[in-house]
């Protein structure tokens, strides 16, 4: 019976140790990146389909994906490298050290994520220097007025409870919605754009 019981939980022991290999600081930008893409291109594919059952968008295109997946890998980059720079800044978890890591985050960390993101997208698209000038004046704005409305309660959350190395995977669970909400925004066949 009771080696029955151990069998039951050793899953656990497993799922325990591969976070733990996950997690290392030997493995922890790959763990960042892969999450990253992986919930970027699973926002986009949630918000395709949501386009494609109200008739904006025919089918599913592979390509608006993949380039949802990379710009997800350069965030996901710079936020891993952006955490590890701010809690060398800031250590600690008080209230005053949260409050500067948060309004830090949305006043330096927001913009450059979302210019990233503009970038890497308008790179894959092989949009020229105008159209990404367009995109960042017509569209960067609803982004970073969502950044504020989502971030800092998350952030708080964020920064006074997690260490470091979660900070990338809290950051990306939570922004799946976000994810989906940035997609709709870059790729809205409604938005006009100035030429």
């Amino acid at each position: 019976m009771k080696l029955n019981i151990i069998r039951r939980f050793e899953w656990l022991h497993k799922v325990n140790a591969i976070k733990d290999k996950l997690f290392s600081s030997k493995n922890l930008l790959y763990t960042n990146v892969a999450v990253s893409i992986s919930l970027s291109a699973v926002g986009d594919m949630i918000e395709q389909h949501y386009e494609i059952i109200k008739g904006q968008w025919e089918k599913w295109s592979p390509s608006r994906t993949k380039n949802m997946a990379v710009s997800g890998m350069s965030v996901g980059i710079f936020c891993h490298f952006w955490y590890k720079h701010l809690d060398s800044k800031l250590a600690g978890r008080t209230s005053k050290i949260v409050l500067k890591k948060v309004i830090i985050d949305q006043l330096i960390g927001s913009p450059l994520c979302i210019g990233i993101f503009f970038l890497t997208t308008g790179l894959m698209e092989r949009n020229n220097l105008s159209e990404f000038k367009n995109e960042i004046i017509n569209k960067a704005h609803k982004l970073y007025i969502a950044e504020w409305i989502i971030w800092p309660p998350a952030q708080i959350i964020n920064f006074s409870f997690l260490p470091t190395k979660y900070r990338v995977l809290y950051d990306n669970t939570i922004s799946l919605g976000y994810d989906v909400y940035t997609s709709q925004v870059k790729y809205n066949k409604n938005d006009v754009t100035c030429q």
